[in-house]
């Protein structure tokens, strides 16, 4: 069982910037693909970024340039740098788990909310 929580969430101008992290239990993090995750009020959830086991990465085309996942694993954690961000960015982010490269994500936070103000 992994256990998410997420962090750094929070309210921010447009233009400016946060770092969210998403905190693993577990001893084999570095064996998992963790995904960063969105959902705005009345929209459904969307991917935003990936980082796989091996390293690979992945992102919305809409968001590649503006975010940056990254993980340590020595830290059991995932990072999803935020840049210039707009107000369309407003939504409750989630961080996602699943063991190497199965097709589903397993494990999911509870999220937490950016909201940016114009």
């Amino acid at each position: 069982q992994v256990q998410l929580v997420e962090s750094g969430g929070g309210l921010v101008q447009a233009g400016g910037s946060l770092r969210l992290s998403c905190a693993a239990s577990g001893r084999t993090f570095s064996s998992y693909t963790m995904g960063w995750f969105r959902q705005a009020p009345g929209k459904d959830r969307e991917f935003v970024a990936s980082i796989g086991w091996g390293g690979s990465i992945d992102y919305a085309d809409s968001l590649k340039g503006r975010f940056t996942i990254s993980r340590d694993n020595a830290k059991n954690t995932v990072y999803l740098q935020m840049n210039d961000l707009k107000p369309e960015d407003t939504a409750a982010y989630y961080c996602a788990g699943r063991f190497r490269s199965r097709p589903g994500y397993d494990y999911w936070g509870q999220g937490t909310q950016v909201t940016v103000s114009s």
